[in-house]
Order: C-alpha cells, then structure tokens, then sequence
C-alpha cells in the first residue's frame, strides 16, 4: 500500500492479505499471520484542514472497536495507544505509516487464531464465540470499511473532539493503572487521566503531577 500511495493511488483503496510473510506490529514487531484472521491496509490522502495525522489512530481505533464488540462475549475495550482488549487480551492492533500526504493505516483483527507464548493475553473473535460472518475475514473487512468510513466522514468533518470523545467511552476507565514503557526505555506508572486534545495519554502519577504521552508501550497492571 505504501507503495502504492507513492505511485498516487486515490483514497479508500482497501487491500486484504489472506496470509502475510513480513508481517509487522509497532516498532518492527514480527506480527504472526496465519490464514483465517484479518490482515488489511487503507490509504487516506491528507486534505488542508484535517486534523493531526497520527490522530488517525483514533478514528481507526473506534472503526475496529465498533466492528469488535458486538462479536464478543467479553467486554472491548480500546487501549492507547493503538490496540483493541477484550477482558484485558489483544484482538487487534493498529499501524499508521506515512509516505507524503499519504498514511496508510493498517490492521491486524485476531478473527479465527491467536499467537501462543506471548508476554500478554490475547484472544480471537472465534475464541470470543463469534460464528457465521462474525468469523470470516472478507465479510469483517466489508463492515470495517464501513465503519471506517463513517468516522473518518466524522473527523474530517467536526474535527478531533467527537472522535476523542466516543474514543474515551469506549476505552480504559480513569484510573485504570499502567505503566508506560518509553522509546527511550524510561519506565514511569501512573493512573489513566484523559486523552489531551492532541490525542495524547495524560498519565495520573502517585503524587498527584500528570505527565503526557506521547509514545511508548502501555501494560495495564
């Protein structure tokens, strides 16, 4: 897709892997990807006007939420600052990359396995009793895109604060304790405070300061 967008492919071209060789998660994670789950990528050109690029992740966050939920036995939740849970465990994960004013937004759904041996819990759509289309890759894809759709219609159309708002309904509660791995290795724990109107994490420390941010891998504990 990447190189596709650098080729000047429009916006809304959805592309579906059955399987994938390379697949990646953030920071150049290996990303297992067997047959059966969802693996897929949309371009979105940007516009004069459009709010932050990397707040994308929001509007894909609340696509994949709305599509995830309905299926599962357990409650889903959003996690910042690019996954799904569901009771705690992965089902999916988001990637934006951006080439010019392209980014590509890709999405791996956990629809009929999930990888064994991890240092985390994750599960599946089918694991979480989805059945019929609710287990097939191709007909998810049709309803994500959908949903997709209509939140980016949303963010383009009345900016951050109703993606940010819906995005806080449906993620971890306030509070909710964490700790934050940071690209440079910094470790620090806190208490869930908000998304700031960047679409940052504001983290609550112990000692009542908050600190945002802006990057990094969030353990709920």
């Amino acid at each position: 897709m990447l190189a596709l967008a650098e080729q000047g492919e429009t916006e809304g071209l959805w592309l579906r892997a059955k399987r994938q060789s390379g697949g990646r998660g953030r920071l150049g994670r290996a990303w297992e990807s067997p047959v059966g789950n969802l693996y897929c990528s949309t371009l979105i050109r940007l516009q004069p006007g459009d709010p932050m690029a990397h707040t994308l992740a929001l509007v894909t966050a609340n696509a994949v939420h709305a599509l995830v939920a309905p299926l599962c036995a357990g409650q889903a939740r959003i996690k910042w600052p690019n996954d799904i849970l569901v009771d705690g465990a992965k089902i999916a994960g988001i990637l934006l990359e951006r080439t010019g004013d392209a980014v590509v937004v890709g999405i791996g759904l956990n629809v009929t396995h999930f990888p064994q041996g991890l240092d985390r819990p994750v599960t599946s759509l089918v694991a979480q009793g989805a059945t019929g289309e609710g287990a097939d890759a191709a007909a998810l894809l049709e309803r994500l895109a959908q949903l997709f759709g209509h939140w980016l219609a949303i963010w383009r159309a009345q900016g951050l604060d109703p993606v940010r708002a819906h995005w806080l309904l449906n993620a971890h509660p306030t509070g909710t304790p964490m700790r934050v791995v940071q690209p440079d290795g910094d470790v620090v724990e806190g208490g869930f405070g908000t998304l700031d109107s960047q679409g940052m994490l504001i983290l609550r420390l112990a000692n009542g300061d908050t600190r945002a941010i802006h990057a990094g891998d969030i353990f709920l504990i």
